[in-house]
């Protein structure tokens, strides 16, 4: 794989209805009604609403075979007011329903977790090598007949791993990692290259970033060396709503994406499903824009593992790098120096001038010329500055170089300072490539100088910010080589307040450091028996001052438990106008009247403490 250059991945076709996908196709976009799968009429108006917003697939929850047989009655709907955009049914626990849904949809999305495993109940079973075939056995005999029908409707079929449906047996066996996950998907994936059924398209998805990345590349990586290359539908499960949801995904997304990986995406969001299409289609276009893009020379560090990064090895500048936190620098250049204490930068950088009034418990940097050795500030250099840089007292430098900087006397001279701290800054179309290159180089190199990443930006809306530096940032932080973020937006647009709260909430999306509560919330479908928008609003008003606490706000029981494992509670549809809650992987109380869960949750929380100061506890 080339680290540094933009290609994508040659990808089989597959047919799904009027709208194919994958080799020379478009990357496509899709989102999920979240309408009540009986309801033709509700179910239409969304649709269309989707389709007109630019969606071209459309998913549907198919809970039983009524719900199935019903897509007849939405498919017609549809064409006859002129939509042809093909209709995905979305199958969980019962392979009957996939066989029906099959005759009237498009496409059926099943989930290996349960199509015939048993639902994940966090149980260890314990399988000798012949039971273990057994079940597979038993997967391929309930499994081949329902391909037979999809052959003879020309329906296509994906293949939907999620994170938190992982089956028993899988977790038994790989336990919750992303070998699990890959294995979870090949097994079905085997069967379909055997019965020579090829359109097929695959999903692995998670609310936690950096498991949804790296799976979906161990996934291309293991689908190579099998001779495999269906398409891949991308996707942040449960990523929520508001700013948060669109950075956590455009951050998972887009790291795959800018790699080559992905032929269709889904933005889910807590919110209508029409809102989600927008936000999907700046995703791709920002993506493609580096299409054929001017040559990258990058030299891979043998070190690097793709498909299992770890943090790159650093040694401590100060608070950066070594085993810190990465660090938010502030770009403050006309001295003004309001902080929002939540989101409290570690550094300034100020340029050529410093404010009149400084913190102590933030760090000045300021271009080399002006700095005067005033305690708390720092010295930054640019890379023709390297003389002087060799004769400044500064017991911590900042570096400012593109991937072209980095030349022979620069290495030399990084050899001598390990007081340095790189900023890695780039104006190429691809500035992802130049960036890993900076790294990877650093690494064949043998240097361990901590390394900060400046983006630039000139965006009017706050949303394309986050968007375009989410997308930048992410394989970057999943990578392991991000030591710090230096976010900075050319004009008068956009807030130093915001552009701060968006570099904390970079790094919290790709799981790097924590500065607020992270809310794991699904997007919503006919499974959804409450209101999820307004309980989601209501239990951020309540939570939102917390740090480092994950609560998990999930629709039903598909994913819930699974998805929020990692979470400290969870609030779970459990029926209609029943709430259950959960603390980590227990359900601690059934059955609750929606009207009163938000604040049996919140009396949960209290008692464990969480909500109180710390000097209260």
């Amino acid at each position: 794989m080339d680290y540094f250059n933009y290609v994508r991945r040659e990808a089989t076709e597959v047919q799904v209805g009027a709208t194919p996908m994958g080799g020379a196709y478009p990357i496509r976009i899709q989102s999920m009604t979240n309408t009540v799968t009986m309801d033709t009429e509700a179910c239409v108006e969304q649709a269309k609403r989707i389709i007109d917003a630019g969606g071209e697939y459309v998913r549907l929850t198919t809970q039983g075979v009524r719900e199935a047989e019903n897509l007849k009655n939405i498919n017609i709907g549809l064409r006859s007011q002129g939509y042809l955009t093909p209709l995905i049914a979305d199958v969980h626990f019962n392979p009957n329903v996939a066989d029906v849904a099959a005759l009237y949809a498009e496409g059926v999305r099943i989930n290996p977790g349960n199509y015939v495993d048993a639902a994940r109940t966090f149980k260890q079973l314990e399988y000798t090598d012949e039971e273990y075939a057994a079940e597979i056995e038993k997967i391929r005999r309930r499994f081949v007949p329902f391909l037979n029908i999809c052959k003879e409707n020309h329906t296509a079929i994906r293949i939907g791993v999620n994170h938190g449906s992982l089956s028993d047996r899988i977790m038994s066996r790989y336990g919750d990692t992303p070998e699990g996950m890959v294995e979870s998907c090949m097994e079905f994936l085997r069967i379909c290259v055997e019965e020579a059924f090829t359109d097929v398209v695959i999903s692995i998805k998670a609310s936690n970033t950096v498991v949804m990345v790296t799976t979906v590349r161990l996934l291309a990586e293991r689908m190579e060396q099998e001779g495999m290359a269906f398409p891949l539908h991308l996707g942040v499960t449960e990523a929520g709503d508001g700013e948060d949801g669109r950075i956590k995904s455009a951050l998972g997304i887009g790291a795959l994406l800018c790699d080559g990986l992905g032929d269709t995406i889904r933005v889910s969001l807590s919110e209508a499903p029409e809102a989600e299409i927008p936000v999907a289609r700046k995703v791709v276009d920002y993506v493609m824009g580096r299409k054929d893009h001017p040559y990258i020379p990058g030299a891979a560090a043998p070190a690097f593992s793709y498909t299992h990064p770890v943090r790159r090895t650093t040694k401590a500048v100060g608070n950066i790098g070594g085993g810190h936190l990465p660090v938010v620098i502030s770009a403050r250049l006309e001295g003004q120096a309001e902080v929002n204490e939540q989101f409290r930068p570690d550094y300034f950088y100020c340029g050529q001038q410093l404010p009149a009034e400084r913190r102590a418990d933030i760090g000045y940097i300021v271009d080399a010329n002006h700095w005067e050795g005033v305690e708390g500030t720092y010295p930054a250099f640019n890379y023709q500055q390297l003389v002087q840089l060799h004769h400044c007292p500064a017991d911590r430098k900042f570096l400012f170089t593109p991937y072209m900087g980095l030349n022979e006397e620069a290495m030399a001279c990084l050899r001598l300072h390990p007081e340095v701290v790189i900023i890695a800054q780039s104006c190429h179309p691809n500035r992802l490539g130049e960036m890993r290159g900076i790294v990877h180089q650093l690494m064949n190199a043998g240097l361990e100088n901590p390394v900060v990443f400046f983006q630039f930006y000139e965006e009017k809306e706050l949303e394309d910010l986050q968007l375009k530096a989410a997308i930048d940032m992410g394989a970057l932080i999943i990578d392991g080589f991000c030591d710090g973020l230096l976010l900075y937006n050319n004009g008068s647009a956009i807030s130093d307040l915001k552009i701060d709260e968006t570099a904390f909430g970079i790094l919290q999306a790709g799981r790097a450091r924590t500065s607020k509560t992270e809310y794991i919330s699904c997007p919503g479908c006919g499974r959804t028996l409450y209101d999820l928008e307004s309980t989601i609003a209501r239990i951020k008003a309540a939570t939102s001052h917390l740090k480092g606490l994950k609560i998990g706000i999930m629709g039903c029981i598909v994913n819930g438990p699974g998805e929020m494992a990692d979470a400290d509670y969870g609030y779970v549809g459990a029926g209609r106008g029943k709430i259950s809650l959960y603390k980590q992987k227990v359900c601690v109380e059934k059955n609750i009247p929606e009207e009163q869960a938000v604040e049996k949750l919140l009396e949960l929380i209290r008692a464990d403490d969480t909500m109180k100061p710390a000097s209260e506890r």
